[in-house]
C-alpha cells in the first residue's frame, strides 16, 4: 500500500502543509519538525507524488534553462552548464526543461509567452548572451518569472554565477609574454557577447601593461567555432610577419588555429604557441594539449541553478557569485623560437 503525505504527516504529528513545505525545503519549518518530518519520511519509505508539493502553493517545481545557440554555438560548454542545473534541480526535486530563444528571430518574445504559458516554469536560468538580451529580461520581470544569469555583462541586482573573464585573458596572454612572445595575436568571438568583450580587453590590458602597441592586423574576428579558427589562423598566417603565439578566446577557435598551423607546415609549439580559453575535453585530448583557462562551466550552471532555487525556497535572496579561475599550462606554450 503506498504511503501518503497524510501518514507521514500523522506519525510526525505536524499537519499536511508542515510535509509539504519539509518536501519542498523552505524556510518557515523550524529545524526540529524539519528532522522530526524526514526521519518519518524515511522510517515509513515516502514517495511522494508530485501533485502532494503543491500544497505549499501554486508552484510548477519546474526550471527552465534557456539559450542562443545561434550566438553561442558551443554545444560543450552548454552542455557542461546544462548538467549543473539539472544537478542543482535534481538535489531539490525539482524538473529541469532547456529551451533555445533565438534573439534574431522576430517570434522571440511571443515564443517566450508560450513557454511561460504552457509550462509554468518556476524561474529561468539565462546563459550567455541571452542573459543582457533587454527584452528578455523585460519581459521575465512583466510576467513576474524569477531568473538567475550565467556571466552577465550587467551585475548590479542580478543573481546568478560570474568569472572574471578579463582577468583570465590578461593573466593568460602575461603567460605568452612571460615566455618572450611579443608578436601575440588574438581571435576574439562573437562581437556581441559579454565574454568576448572580456577577454579582448585582457588581452589588451595585458599588452599594454607589458609597453606593447596594439596591432590592428594581429585581432582577427572569430565565432568562437572551430571553422572561425582555422579562417583567422588562415589571414594571420598570411601576414608578412606572422605572429609567434596566438590566444583564441575560446578553446574551439584555439583548435582550428592548431589546424591550420598543420596546414601550413608549423608546428606548435615549436613555431607557434596556442592558447584558448574553457578548458574543454578537447583541449585535454589534442596533442600537444592545449594551454587554456580552466572555467568551470558545470560548477557556473550549478551555481546559478542554486541561487535561483535559494530565492524560490524563501532561503533568501539569492546573490551573484563570483568564482575563481585557473591557467591549464600545458604543451601547446613554449619559449619564443
Amino acid at each position: 500500500m503506498r504511503v501518503r503525505l497524510e501518514d507521514v504527516a500523522r506519525a510526525a504529528n505536524v499537519s499536511p502543509k508542515t510535509v509539504s513545505r519539509v518536501l519542498n525545503d523552505e524556510a518557515n519549518v523550524t529545524d526540529a519538525t524539519r528532522q522530526r518530518v524526514r526521519a518519518a519520511m524515511e522510517a515509513m519509505d515516502y514517495r511522494p507524488h508530485p501533485s502532494a508539493r503543491s500544497l505549499a502553493g501554486n508552484r510548477s517545481f519546474l526550471v527552465a534553462m534557456l539559450y542562443d545557440n545561434n550566438d553561442n554555438p558551443s554545444s560543450t560548454y552548454l552542455a557542461e552548464i546544462q548538467d549543473g542545473v539539472l544537478e542543482a534541480c535534481d538535489a531539490h526535486r525539482y524538473s529541469m526543461m532547456v529551451r533555445p530563444l533565438r534573439m534574431r528571430d522576430g517570434d522571440f518574445i511571443r515564443r517566450l509567452d508560450a513557454l511561460i504559458s504552457d509550462h509554468h516554469p518556476d524561474g529561468v536560468v539565462l546563459t550567455p548572451p541571452i542573459t543582457d538580451y533587454a527584452p528578455l529580461l523585460k519581459r521575465l520581470r512583466e510576467r513576474n518569472v524569477p531568473y538567475a544569469s550565467v556571466s552577465p555583462l550587467r551585475r548590479g541586482k542580478t543573481l546568478g554565477v560570474t568569472m572574471d573573464e578579463q582577468r583570465a585573458a590578461r593573466a593568460i596572454v602575461e603567460h605568452l609574454l612571460g615566455l618572450g612572445h611579443r608578436r601575440i595575436a588574438h581571435v576574439v568571438g562573437i562581437a556581441d557577447h559579454g565574454a568576448s568583450r572580456w577577454r579582448l580587453a585582457g588581452y589588451r590590458e595585458a599588452m599594454a601593461a607589458a609597453g606593447l602597441s596594439e596591432d590592428p592586423a594581429l585581432v582577427v574576428q572569430g565565432a568562437f567555432t572551430f571553422g572561425s579558427g582555422v579562417e583567422a589562423a588562415r589571414q594571420l598566417f598570411s601576414l608578412a610577419e606572422r605572429p609567434t603565439a596566438v590566444f583564441a578566446a575560446n578553446d574551439d577557435m584555439a583548435t582550428g588555429v592548431m589546424w591550420a598551423a598543420g596546414e601550413y607546415g608549423l608546428k606548435v609549439p615549436h613555431d607557434l604557441s596556442v592558447c584558448g580559453f574553457d578548458d574543454t575535453p578537447l583541449s585535454r585530448q589534442l596533442w600537444p594539449a592545449l594551454t587554456t583557462v580552466q572555467q568551470p562551466s558545470r560548477e557556473m550552471g550549478k551555481i546559478a541553478a542554486e541561487q535561483l532555487l535559494s530565492a524560490l525556497r524563501g532561503h533568501g535572496t539569492g546573490r551573484l557569485v563570483q568564482i575563481p579561475f585557473s591557467l591549464q599550462i600545458r604543451g601547446s606554450t613554449a619559449t619564443v623560437p
